[in-house]
Order: structure tokens, then C-alpha cells, then sequence
């Protein structure tokens, strides 16, 4: 049996293969683009999500969650009272250090707890909490997770004290990036 093909027949097929083509090039393409973008917003925290999903295209479908999770939550920058007030009490913890490390430790853990309540995070396991986290503060996520797995061994004290300082410097520097204030970009007037 044999079949032939009018040249019209033979266009129609070359021109729906090629839009096929051009589609799923497209396709590819945006999916490398979203794949980058997340990956450079989300740094090392797109990395663990990949490791704990098992696949980049379950990873990011996580991300994407965790994204429109925190748009929807009513997350707020502290008035200059509360900043001194947590300020303070973050120099409190830290002069502690010295003579009691593993209290500060975890009196630090759970001051950046009070803190991410203060500005809106939801109470919640660490795991949900250190989620939500990584959406505005991506940076910091890989000091966080370490210093809060220090501060909830149970038997620290087997562990170094070079171990509860790391611990302290990370707190440190989640602690700071959450007490900044995002100014809003002010865009110059034509006067």
C-alpha cells in the first residue's frame, strides 16, 4: 500500500512540525529562565529545595508556593521603637555570651523568633518559619538553619564553644538583615 501526498498536504505537515518545534523551543527556553531566576533569587536555598524534592521542577513548584504563601501574609517592616527595643535586647543576649554560651544561644534563637513574629511571620514549626523566611531573605538562610540546629542540641555541652560562637555570629547576621529597614527606592523629580 502506498501513499502519496499532494504538495499542499506536505507544507501543512512541514508547517505544523515546525510550530512544534518553535513551541517547545519556547517552552525550553522559559523554562530555563524561570530555572535561572529562581535560582539566582533563591541562592543555596534552591539547592536544598532541589536535594529535598528530588527534582528541580518539584523545587521549584515549592518555591513558588513558599512565594505566594509570604505575598499573602501580612509581613511588616518595625516602627523605630520596636528596632531599639529588639536592638537592645540582642546586646543583652549577646553580653551573655561570654559567661553562659549556650543560654545566649539559645536565648538568640528564640529572639529572632520573637522578631520574625514582630514583623508579621506566622508562629510555626522552625521548618514552615525558616520557609517563609527564605522568600525576602534568601541570604541568610544557610546561617540560620546551621545556628538553629546548634541551639537546639540537646547536649551542647559536649559540643565546642567555637561551635556556640559560630552559632552566635549567624544568629548575628539573620538578625541584622531582618532589623533593616527597606526604604522604598524614591524616584527623582523633573524640577
Amino acid at each position: 500500500m502506498s501513499y502519496h501526498f499532494t504538495n499542499a498536504q506536505i507544507m501543512i505537515a512541514v508547517t505544523v512540525l515546525v510550530l512544534v518545534v518553535i513551541a517547545v523551543g519556547e517552552y525550553l527556553r522559559r523554562r530555563k529562565a524561570k530555572t535561572a531566576a529562581l535560582r539566582n533569587r533563591f541562592g543555596t536555598e534552591y539547592d536544598r529545595a532541589v536535594q529535598e524534592h528530588g527534582s528541580s521542577n518539584k523545587a521549584e513548584a515549592n518555591l513558588d508556593d513558599r512565594e505566594s504563601r509570604v505575598h499573602a501574609l501580612q509581613i511588616r517592616e518595625l516602627g523605630a521603637i520596636e528596632r531599639g527595643r529588639f536592638a537592645t535586647e540582642w546586646q543583652t543576649v549577646q553580653s551573655r555570651f561570654l559567661d553562659h554560651p549556650e543560654a545566649a544561644v539559645t536565648e538568640a534563637d528564640d529572639l529572632i523568633a520573637a522578631l520574625l513574629e514582630a514583623k508579621g511571620y506566622p508562629k510555626g514549626s522552625f521548618d514552615q518559619r525558616a520557609a517563609d523566611v527564605s522568600v525576602l531573605h534568601p541570604r541568610v538562610m544557610e546561617n540560620y538553619r546551621a545556628a538553629h540546629a546548634i541551639a537546639v542540641l540537646p547536649y551542647r555541652g559536649e559540643g565546642s564553644t567555637e561551635n556556640l560562637r559560630t552559632a552566635m555570629i549567624q544568629f548575628r547576621a539573620i538578625f541584622n538583615e531582618l532589623l533593616q529597614v527597606d526604604l522604598p527606592v524614591q524616584q527623582s523629580s523633573a524640577a
